[in-house]
């Protein structure tokens, strides 16, 4: 029976340095390890491990989830590069938990390939077929997508629209894309046949950058409260920068932020809020406090003026009675 050679070996071990100490069959084979000697190892009580067909964990300790994740790409790509992202690339949730964006998972490996090829989902591994090949680029040493292209697959096969809104408007809160690319590629990969991504859209249209402004704003459509410019830039008189508030209603005079520290990204962007919240008081623009409060959007056509409709809870000047600053400002 063959036995690698000192040359084989080092192939190996280069594989083991290069892919996370995973190899495809192929290429173990391409470094002259038999066949048999491979499935040897791969045993019960082998020093090596199958984690899916055709792709060899060259270690007897559990995979972590990074190295689970390049498990699948390689089970699904083909050919000589199979870390060439061209003929399998990982995508949806698992990205962008790669990303860092607060809330996705990595529990589970959706991996796109070619249209037309025959093979199947493989336990956590889920194969989406598509004619648009995306740019792919490496995060954490696996062959991914591109943070839009990955949030909008992800929200073409995510049935709960909580958890829609949540990893969009991070993706876009965390600065791993613009709002106006994610509009398009969400039409462009037809995600708007999900109904929880058409209500998102409708977050990102107005200006909505944070989970805790979507809740802010379902609470103010629930109780029949206009909607105010989100996000918008204000300037002085003299056409100075003055501050971005979370909204803004420019013919009243009024601002609003979210006072909640848990919806921030840290505790200094926490501080930044209540800066900006003196800021806009010294130039009288008065400031509501808002605490969100979660709960389900009316649908649309729905009267948002019933009787039974609460408003926001928040701390200071009535905005009925708010006079209006002499500010300028646009929109984003």
């Amino acid at each position: 029976m063959p036995t690698p050679t000192t040359a084989d070996t080092a192939a190996i071990d280069r594989l083991a340095r290069t892919q996370m100490r995973l190899a495809t069959s192929g290429q173990l084979r391409a470094t002259g390890l038999a066949t048999s000697t491979a499935a040897r190892r791969c045993a019960p009580g082998g020093r090596w491990q199958r984690l899916l067909p055709g792709v060899v964990l060259i270690q007897t300790g559990k995979p972590d989830v990074w190295q689970q994740l390049l498990a699948a790409v390689l089970f699904a790509a083909r050919g000589a590069s199979v870390m060439s992202g061209r003929t399998a690339v990982l995508t949806g949730e698992a990205v962008l938990a790669i990303y860092g964006v607060r809330g996705a998972r990595a529990d589970r490996a959706d991996v796109l390939v070619d249209a037309g090829r025959r093979l199947r989902d493989r336990s956590y591994v889920r194969l989406h077929p598509t004619r648009r090949w995306p740019p792919t680029l490496r995060g954490e040493g696996i062959p991914c997508v591109r943070a839009v292209r990955a949030a909008s697959d992800f929200a073409a096969h995510e049935p709960s629209p909580d958890r829609v809104r949540a990893l969009l408007v991070s993706t876009v809160q965390k600065g791993r894309c613009h709002p106006d690319d994610l509009r398009a590629e969400l039409h462009a990969s037809h995600a708007l046949r999900n109904p929880a991504v058409r209500a998102v859209l409708d977050d990102l249209r107005v200006g909505i950058r944070s989970i805790a402004e979507g809740e802010t704003r379902d609470t103010l459509l629930r109780a029949g409260i206009p909607d105010p410019l989100w996000n918008p830039t204000l300037h002085t008189p003299t056409g100075s920068f003055l501050a971005r508030p979370d909204a803004y209603w420019p013919y009243e005079g009024v601002a609003l932020e979210v006072d909640s520290a848990e919806y921030h990204l840290g505790i200094a962007e926490y501080r930044a809020t209540l800066r900006r919240r003196l800021l806009l008081e010294a130039h009288g623009v008065s400031v509501l406090s808002v605490t969100p409060l979660p709960g389900p959007r009316p649908p649309t056509g729905t009267d948002l003026r019933g009787p039974h409709q609460t408003p926001p809870r928040h701390h200071g000047p009535d905005p009925a009675n708010s006079r209006p600053a002499p500010l300028s400002c646009r929109d984003g």
